[in-house]
C-alpha cells in the first residue's frame, strides 16, 4: 500500500461487528453510518474513497451496504480486510436471524412478529429518509448535474419500484459525457444440473446475489418468485415473516435469505443460502478493486463515477418513497415515521433506540386492538 493504514485489522473488525449488531434502517442508514463513522469522526478513510467503493457497489450485483463494507475492507488490508469486513459485518445479524428461525420452527410462527413490525417498518423509513437527505447532501455536495441526475433516478425508481444497473451506467455515461467528454466523438448461463436439496439452494441463492443489483432490498421481489412461485419452499405467509425478521434484526436486511434457509433446510440451508448471496458481491467487488482504485482517478472514469453515485442517491432516495408506501398504512404508522425522522434529526436518540421502542408500541397498540 502507498502509505501506513489508518486502523488496525482488529479496529475494522470491531467496527463492522458493532455497525452489524446495532445499526437498522436498511442499507442507507448503514451507509451513512459507514461514511459519518469512517470519514467524519475516526477519519479512516477519504471522501473519495467512500465515493469509489459507492460507485463500485453499484455497479456490481449485490447488496449494496456489504459491498461498500467489502471495498473498504480491502482498501488498507487487502483481501484479509475485505474478508474480514464482509464476515464481520454479517454474522451478528445471521446469528439472530438463526435464532428467530429456530423459534419460529418451534413454535410454530411468530404471530407477535407482525405486531412489532407494524411499528418498526414504519420507524424504518423515518430513520431512512433522514440517512438518505444526509447522504446525498454530503455526496453530491453543490453540483446542478449530479442534483438533476439523482432527481431522475428518484423518479424512475419510483415509477418502475426497482433498480435497474442501465438506470446507473447510463447516468455514468451522461456525466462522463458532459464533464470529462472522450476525444473520439451478456448474461452468464447457469450450470444445468439436477441438484440435491442444498444444492438447489446455492445455486438459486448464488443466482440471486449474481444478477440482482442495487440494494439488498431490491432482492425481496426477486427471492418472492423463486422462493414462493417457482419452488414452493414457503407459502405467502412464511415469505412475509422472513421480511419482517429481516427488518426488525440490525445489519443488512439482505440476510432475510438466511431465515429463508433456515426454514427449508435448517442450519445447513440457512448457511448455504448465505454463503450462496454474499459469494457472488464478495468477489464482484475484490476482483476489480484494485484496478478501480488504480484508474479511478482519471477524469473520465472519474466523472462516470460521480454520474453512477448521483444516479444511486436518487435510487435510494425514491426507494424511501416505494418501502414508504408499504409501511405506512394508517395514522399511526405514518406517526411512527414522522416521529422517528424527527427524533433522529435532533439526535435525540440513536436508530437502536428509536427502533426498539417503535416495536414495543407496535406490539402494545396490537394488543390494545385485541
Amino acid at each position: 500500500m502507498e502509505s501506513a493504514p489508518r486502523h488496525t485489522l482488529g479496529q475494522l473488525i470491531l467496527y463492522f461487528l458493532k455497525l452489524g449488531t446495532v445499526c437498522f434502517g436498511g442499507p442507507v442508514a448503514l451507509i451513512e453510518n459507514m461514511r459519518r463513522d469512517l470519514i467524519e469522526e475516526r477519519k479512516w478513510f477519504s471522501e473519495d474513497d467512500f465515493k469509489e467503493g459507492l460507485a463500485l457497489a453499484q455497479l456490481a450485483p449485490g447488496p449494496m451496504a456489504t459491498q461498500t463494507a467489502i471495498y473498504l475492507g480491502y482498501l488498507d488490508h487487502g483481501i484479509a480486510g475485505a474478508t474480514a469486513a464482509v464476515l464481520a459485518f454479517i454474522l451478528p445479524s445471521f446469528l439472530m436471524v438463526i435464532l428467530l428461525g429456530w423459534a419460529y420452527v418451534r413454535y410454530g410462527g411468530l404471530p407477535w412478529m407482525q405486531s412489532v413490525f407494524y411499528g418498526v417498518g414504519a420507524s424504518v423509513i423515518g430513520i431512512i429518509a433522514v440517512s438518505a437527505k444526509k447522504l446525498t447532501e454530503k455526496t453530491l455536495g453543490r453540483d446542478k448535474l449530479l442534483w438533476a441526475v439523482c432527481l431522475a433516478a428518484a423518479v424512475i425508481t419510483i415509477a418502475t419500484e426497482s433498480e435497474n444497473v442501465w438506470m446507473f451506467l447510463a447516468a455514468g455515461v451522461l456525466v462522463w459525457w458532459i464533464k470529462a467528454p472522450p476525444k473520439w466523438g451478456r448474461g452468464i448461463g447457469m450450470l444445468a444440473v439436477e441438484p440435491t436439496l442444498l444444492w438447489k439452494i446455492f445455486l438459486y441463492f448464488g443466482k440471486a446475489g449474481t444478477f440482482v443489483f442495487g440494494s439488498g432490498l431490491v432482492i425481496v421481489p426477486f427471492l418472492y418468485g423463486g422462493v414462493v412461485k417457482d419452488f414452493h419452499w414457503l407459502n405467502d405467509r412464511q415469505f412475509l415473516d422472513a421480511v419482517a425478521v429481516a427488518m426488525i434484526t440490525p445489519g443488512p436486511v439482505v440476510i432475510t435469505v438466511a431465515f429463508i434457509g433456515y426454514l427449508v433446510a435448517g442450519m445447513k440451508g440457512a448457511s448455504v443460502a448465505a454463503l450462496g448471496t454474499f459469494l457472488p458481491c464478495y468477489l464482484f467487488t475484490v476482483i476489480p478493486a484494485p484496478y478501480f482504485k488504480k484508474y479511478g482517478k482519471l477524469p473520465g472514469i472519474a466523472a462516470f463515477v460521480a454520474g453512477v453515485t448521483a444516479a444511486a442517491m436518487g435510487a435510494i432516495t425514491g426507494a424511501v418513497f416505494v418501502l414508504g408506501r408499504r409501511s405506512i398504512i394508517d395514522v399511526p404508522t405514518a406517526l411512527f415515521a414522522l416521529a422517528s425522522a424527527a427524533v433522529l434529526w435532533k439526535k435525540k436518540l440513536s436508530e437502536p433506540v428509536i427502533v426498539l421502542i417503535a416495536g414495543l408500541i407496535g406490539l402494545a397498540l396490537k394488543f390494545i386492538a385485541i
